[in-house]
């Protein structure tokens, strides 16, 4: 089943969209807007090198701070920020706004940042495929659709590449990676099939789990159901190894799993395990193996968010090695910029980044 990607507002006067609203209401009182899109410029959040906000737990994380760069707010004005993916090509970023049932785009040329997707069927993680084609986990449904895994092709349609496993329906697809094969592996959570802000309130039919998309057949294997709410994921820069975060545990951890030649996934150790405060989200790998890790407070009883909301920066032994401090929450991440070295946190209300001495493990 094939649709057309809505890419620009629709003439839905109940758009879940404030944007949407906003252009309405400034078209009404005569301020020219063009889609709303707003020209923004990058705002420090100190003015001091180096910036505070990057902080070494441990030297090796020395030689990945630069000096002389700092974290940068680039857009805000979102209600739950989420799944950046880096579009190397047209040079922008595409982030999830789950709550406003929409996709946003910031272009690095521009400085514009609008919608790219209206009713995006409360989309949350986002990436490319080998061709460059944008791969988008529907977490809940907007009308008929949603709960599914999607391609948009090159001629803006769009194709559904999952919705269902034994014909039972997904739970809310969460996260999402490609892998060299061109297999796609992703994550159904519970999380938005309990939320209205985020969805729709719905009976789940699967448990937890992890899937993998053949890259060459189509065929939806289940590869993990034994995790309590699988979050984000990514693989290491060789691909022999899987990483997931577990949310639903207590405390949260990020499992390592051996990933055979079939696709199939062998041993599994507990990489992360043992920090009771942490709230791991999403999770990419850089080119040394390390783990860049959105971060903050989850809610419990005599945290601090202040001192915890960020990016939390494990290496390859799950020691801690550098804190990226952030004024919000960090749910996910991604490297982007010409070079892969520019980190793009997702983070609640906005968007950040930082240029940084190292690049995404898949930047090629």
């Amino acid at each position: 089943m094939e649709s057309k990607d809505e890419t620009v507002f629709g003439k839905d006067e109940t758009s879940h969209c404030r944007r949407d609203f906003f252009k309405k209401s400034a078209m009404l009182s005569g301020i020219a807007l063009s889609g709303f899109s707003s020209k923004l410029f990058a705002e420090p959040l100190s003015l001091q090198y180096p910036d505070e906000h990057v902080e070494i737990l441990d030297e090796s994380f020395s030689k990945y701070r630069l000096f002389n760069a700092s974290v940068e707010r680039l857009a805000t004005g979102m209600r739950w920020a989420e799944g950046p993916v880096w579009s190397g090509d047209g040079r922008y970023l595409l982030v999830s706004d789950i709550a406003n049932n929409c996709i946003m785009r910031w272009d690095e040329i521009t400085n514009q940042f609008n919608v790219y997707r209206h009713q995006s069927n409360y989309s949350n993680g986002l990436c490319r495929d080998l061709e460059g084609r944008l791969i988008v986990c529907e977490g809940s449904t907007t009308e008929t659709e949603g709960r599914r895994v999607t391609r948009t092709e090159h001629n803006g349609t769009i194709k559904v590449l999952a919705d269902n496993f034994q014909g039972k329906r997904f739970n809310s697809p969460n996260d999402v990676v490609v892998k060299r094969d061109a297999s796609i592996w992703f994550t159904d959570p519970p999380f938005q099939a309990g939320s209205m802000y985020e969805g729709h309130i719905v009976q789940t039919e699967l448990p937890d789990a992890v899937y993998r998309i053949d890259g060459k057949t189509g065929e939806l294997t289940q590869v993990i159901n034994n995790l309590a709410g699988p979050n984000g994921l990514c693989f290491s820069p060789d691909e022999s190894v899987l990483y997931v975060v577990e949310c639903l545990s207590q405390p949260r951890k990020v499992w390592a799993y051996d990933v055979m030649p079939d696709g199939t996934l062998g041993r599994r150790k507990a990489i992360i395990a043992d920090i009771p405060h942490a709230a791991f989200d999403g999770i990419k790998c850089d080119q040394d193996g390390n783990l860049w890790c959105g971060w903050g407070s989850d809610g419990s009883k005599g945290q601090h968010p202040d001192e915890l909301n960020g990016v939390m920066v494990f290496n390859k032994d799950g020691k801690p090695i550098g804190h990226i401090k952030l004024p919000e929450y960090c749910a996910n991440i991604c490297f982007g910029g010409t070079k892969g070295n520019r980190l793009f946190m997702a983070s609640s209300h906005s968007i950040y980044a930082l240029y940084v001495n190292t690049r995404g493990a898949t930047f090629v």
